[in-house]
């Protein structure tokens, strides 16, 4: 009966030291990502959170507009697509910061639904009756699946109508997070997606001048000469998420 025991004892203990022994961390594991925060090196570089993943704090709707579309969803800054059972989405405006900006880099992470058209303007002004009529905008879009017919100068990256992200830029499909970065140093501007530069170009220049006179914008006078303004986020009609929106100002 004792050495039974004695036997008992010991595999007792051996369970215990086996449960108390740290798990191995598999190698390849992936970290756990923190969303809507800064890390102590971007603070300390001077990056600024634009939203918190919990909240609308710092931002509001483009001229005080009726809108039910933008809300905080699941961490995200989430645009509705139009709920045509219920109506909810009926009401639509741009989203855009309580405080204006001149020279930044900023960065965000973002996806539209299949068919989804968006995007986001810088230095926008509520002078005039839509945003687009003086923020330059960078095309967010559905490149593929978007119904409409686009020009290369209509699709994801691209300074709408004006400058054309290449056929070849790094894009994911709709569904799919991307991460843009926009930056604005006096006149000079660069688009960024999923680590490549894929536009660059200086407001008021001859070149920017000729191409504004073939464009949309030919008879928009406002269109890329405010020296600050606003982040606008386009409420297209369609469903849009964003998150990790963070800048820093130049």
């Amino acid at each position: 009966m004792k050495k039974v025991h004695a036997i008992g004892v010991m595999l007792l203990l051996a369970v215990i030291l086996t449960d108390c022994t740290p798990k191995k961390v598999e190698e390849n594991a992936d970290p756990v990502s923190v969303e809507n925060q800064l890390t102590a090196e971007e603070s300390a570089a001077g990056w600024k959170l634009l939203f918190d993943g919990k909240t609308l704090t710092g931002w509001t709707i483009f001229k005080a507009r009726p809108n039910n579309t933008w809300e905080v969803l699941d961490g995200t800054l989430h645009c509705k697509a139009l709920n045509e059972t219920t109506g909810d989405g009926n009401e639509r405006a741009d989203l855009r910061t309580t405080e204006q900006f001149q020279n930044f880099e900023l960065v965000f992470d973002w996806k539209v639904a299949a068919e989804a058209n968006s995007g986001v303007m810088f230095r926008v002004t509520e002078e005039f009756e839509q945003p687009y009529y003086s923020g330059p905008e960078y095309q967010l879009i559905d490149d593929t699946g978007y119904p409409g017919e686009l020009t290369e100068l209509q699709k994801t990256g691209s300074n709408y109508d004006m400058h054309a992200a290449p056929a070849t830029k790094p894009v994911k499909p709709a569904g799919e997070w991307n991460t843009t970065k926009i930056v604005v140093n006096v006149n000079h501007v660069e688009h960024w997606l999923n680590g490549a530069k894929v536009v660059e170009y200086e407001l008021q220049s001859d070149d920017w001048k000729q191409r504004k006179d073939a464009s949309k914008w030919k008879e928009a006078a406002g269109y890329g000469m405010a020296p600050t303004g606003y982040i606008d986020f386009q409420d297209h009609g369609n469903e849009v998420w964003f998150k990790n929106i963070k800048i820093k100002t130049l």
